[in-house]
């Protein structure tokens, strides 16, 4: 867990309403942070091919965030660098038949990645406690208790070598405004919009009351929430990618020991 003004530290008074979602930290533009994003995004490439190689850690990166709050985004310009052979992405969207007939783990374990490999997840097990809450899916006496279910499953991942980073893109509403109308005026963008969209903006203090309550009570440190201001789509790059990048760095990871005998091999 590295340290970090965007960390929800475990055991707090975590507030969501205190988190502002316009933050830029020490830039004043674009243009300043550039550098460092395209640094940071060279040096996830590097860091992947050293996890790949070690095979000793996974990564499973989390990503939430309400609707248009920028994970396709995230994952397009923060991991575009690393090689498609060592990331897999799932995207979790409503259970089919066969995954309502399971716990509300069961599809979650199955995508977790392996050992060498970063796995990110566009959406996740949150959304049982998000989506299943806010629109009344299954009775509070049920989800209620997911909290601790998922405290206990990411501990056993962590336990297992699977280093957890979870980041909630943190949009205003009025930011949600603009870029619902942005794609339905675009007619490259209109086939992203989905009218239920809207209905679940309908629900925006729901959801952020049950965000509030998902990251206070599963920040752990095995598990760290990173609440990331999201409003300006290059400032939530470098965020993201800044996390990341320190992250694996803390792994202290090492290329393996070539096999004995390479040097008397010669290649005519």
């Amino acid at each position: 867990m590295v340290d970090s003004p965007f960390l929800v530290q475990p055991g707090s008074k975590f507030r969501l309403s205190d988190r502002p979602t316009d933050d830029t930290g020490k830039f004043k533009e674009k243009s300043e942070a550039q550098p460092g994003i395209e640094k940071n995004v060279a040096r996830l490439a590097e860091l992947q091919e050293l996890l790949y190689a070690e095979a000793k850690h996974a990564i499973l990166v989390v990503l939430q965030a309400m609707d248009t709050g920028g994970k396709d985004g995230t994952i397009e310009h923060v991991f575009h660098s690393v090689d498609p052979q060592g990331c897999t992405v799932a995207s979790f969207k409503k259970p089919t038949p066969l995954e309502l007939s399971h716990d509300f783990l069961w599809r979650i374990h199955a995508a977790v990645p392996p050992r060498g490999m970063i796995g990110i997840f566009n959406r996740s097990h949150y959304e049982s406690l998000l989506v299943e809450r806010v629109r009344d899916l299954v009775p509070k006496a049920v989800w209620s208790k997911r909290y601790d279910h998922v405290n206990n499953f990411e501990k056993m991942l962590a336990d297992e070598g699977v280093t957890i980073l979870k980041f909630f893109l943190h949009i205003s509403r009025d930011e949600q405004k603009r870029r619902l109308e942005s794609r339905l005026r675009d007619a490259h963008k209109q086939w992203k919009f989905d009218p239920g969209d809207v209905e679940e903006r309908g629900h925006w203090d729901g959801y952020m009351e049950a965000y509030e309550d998902a990251i206070r009570k599963c920040s752990q440190s095995h598990a760290p929430w990173y609440v990331i201001p999201a409003d300006r789509k290059w400032f939530r790059n470098w965020a993201v990618s800044d996390v990341l990048v320190k992250t694996l760095e803390e792994l202290k990871m090492e290329y393996p020991k070539p096999r004995p005998g390479l040097e008397k091999i010669v290649i005519e």
